[in-house]
């Protein structure tokens, strides 16, 4: 399986250093939507390149994308893609089976309540060792496959390829126009 992940990439590192792009970054953890970092840290990824690089430029609503946006404390942003081994379980939150099974109910795991989705990650990490994430619906477009891979996985993910971003990006004029911002190349 092919993931995306839009992450500040530092090219000169390896690619399981901080600023690579299999690097969990779980010293930096606590707010995201299913972070746990006294239990596990967490890649958030996705099977739409768009979809990645919108989470990450959502927080622009209301202005513009410009060159300065792609970057992340003075490092490029990049869309990483990234091979999940096929062994590789995850837990697919939008299989209404396993939500039944779970007792989840689809709201609660679409919420933006960080302490119910982060509780439940951490009950799902418990209760199933051998799986390696969750997958879910983004709550930006629920057609978009979203994947959140604790650090267990480290062992079957391999990278496929890094590019730094640009604004004339195709994938960054299709993110800007899915958030409605134009894009000022200039």
């Amino acid at each position: 399986m092919i993931l995306f992940r839009c992450f500040a990439w530092d090219e000169s590192v390896s690619e399981r250093a901080r600023g690579g792009a299999l690097w969990f970054p779980r010293m930096l953890q606590g707010e995201g939507r299913h972070d746990a970092p006294t239990l596990y840290g967490c890649l958030y990824a996705s099977l739409e390149p768009v979809s990645a690089l919108v989470e990450q430029l959502a927080g622009l609503t209301g202005t513009s994308i410009e060159s300065p946006d792609l970057f992340r404390h003075g490092k490029p942003l990049a869309l990483g893609a990234l091979e999940l081994g096929d062994g590789a379980g995850l837990i697919d939150l939008d299989d209404p089976e396993v939500l039944l099974r779970e007792e989840l109910r689809p709201s609660l795991v679409a919420t933006n309540e960080r302490s119910t989705t982060q509780r439940q990650a951490v009950e799902l990490f418990e209760r199933h060792a051998g799986a390696v994430g969750l997958r879910w619906w983004s709550t930006f477009e629920s057609l978009w496959a979203n994947v959140t891979l604790f650090d267990r996985a480290e062992d079957a993910l391999g990278v496929v390829d890094v590019q730094p971003l640009d604004a004339g990006d195709d994938v960054v004029q299709e993110a800007a126009d899915f958030l409605g911002l134009p894009v000022n190349l200039t």
